[in-house]
C-alpha cells in the first residue's frame, strides 16, 4: 500500500505541472520548476496550480 500512496502523492505534487502540459501552457517548464523547487512550501504549489490555468489562447484566423 505504500508504493500506491506514493504515486498519488507525486501525482497530486506535481498536478500543476500536469495540467500545464496537457493545457499546452507557453510557460509549462517554468511551472515544472516552480512547483520542484517551491511546491513543497503548499505556497509555491498553489501559485504553480493557479499560473497553470492562465495559459493564454491565441485564436487562428481561418
Amino acid at each position: 500500500m505504500g508504493a500506491e500512496a506514493a504515486i498519488v502523492g507525486l501525482i497530486l505534487g506535481f498536478l500543476p505541472t500536469l495540467i500545464a502540459l496537457l493545457r499546452g501552457h507557453d510557460n509549462t517548464f517554468a511551472i515544472f520548476l516552480t512547483n520542484l523547487l517551491l511546491g513543497w512550501t503548499g505556497i509555491g504549489w498553489i501559485i504553480a496550480l493557479i499560473w497553470s490555468f492562465t495559459a493564454i489562447r491565441r485564436r487562428v484566423r481561418t
